[in-house]
């Protein structure tokens, strides 16, 4: 079996014995693939500082089903800005985490991908992290998934959410008032603003007001909660370091 080169951006790791490492990898070709790094914690010339977190390399991977094997790697960026201010490092975690979490182990999801190589640069090239890059980035990720709350119409009986908006249950998911009785009232302007940052590939072009942000930042967390499975340990840091 040869080793193939992957375009892959590192999402974990974790130490194995004395001197490997297994690493999460979500690569272009392969989506997400678990590998084998032998000797990754003593070999700088095969390794270096390319397994770090959400360091962007090439990989020299042989990929088969189940754990595969890495046999070196070579930093494309390891995103220096980033490192070095630590609400940026709270978003590329969460990011990273938020991937691994949600996508299954071997089909490629190059769009995915993308979104979140986008992510990474958007967060090194700004002066600050911005939450509303955070909720384009999230709900591009449930679109590409296929878990994007409904933002345009009740998902139980079609009817348009119009000027009433929409009332948010527990489990992410956005109904009509006719619907549920309860839940978290959704300005028809939030779920507009989610659904632009969908016919825009571009961070930056879509900017929520401090409310839109609070509503439409509570469905994303409620739907990707529901979705991941697990509860992720990035979000205890994230909400440490930001405000």
């Amino acid at each position: 079996m040869h080793a193939e080169k992957l375009q892959a951006i590192v999402l974990s790791t974790l130490d194995y014995g004395d001197s490997d490492r297994i690493a999460s990898l979500f690569s272009l070709e392969h989506g997400r693939i678990r590998a084998f790094a032998r000797g990754a914690r003593t070999s700088r010339k095969r390794f270096g500082a390319a397994l770090e977190a959400f360091a962007r390399i090439e990989a020299q991977v042989r990929v088969k089903e189940g754990l595969a094997g890495l046999q070196q790697a070579e930093i494309v960026t390891i995103y220096p800005r980033i490192r070095g201010d630590l609400p940026a490092i709270a978003h590329a975690l969460y990011a990273c985490e938020v991937v691994e979490a949600m996508t299954p182990e071997g089909p490629p999801l190059p769009r995915l991908y993308r979104l979140l190589a986008a992510y990474l640069d958007r967060l090194e090239t700004e002066t600050a992290a911005d939450d509303s890059d955070r909720r384009f980035f999230e709900i591009n990720l449930l679109n590409i998934l296929g878990y994007r709350p409904s933002l345009e119409s009740c998902p139980r009986c079609d009817t348009p959410f119009g000027t009433a908006g929409a009332l948010l249950q527990e489990n992410g998911e956005a109904v009509c008032r006719v619907c549920a009785p309860t839940g978290r009232p959704l300005h028809p302007s939030a779920l507009k603003a989610l659904g632009a940052c969908m016919t825009t590939g571009t961070f930056g072009k879509v900017v929520f007001p401090p409310d839109l942000l609070t509503e439409g930042g509570a469905l994303l967390d409620r739907a990707i909660a529901t979705h991941a499975g697990r509860r992720l340990k990035s979000l205890e840091f994230l909400g440490q370091v930001t405000p």
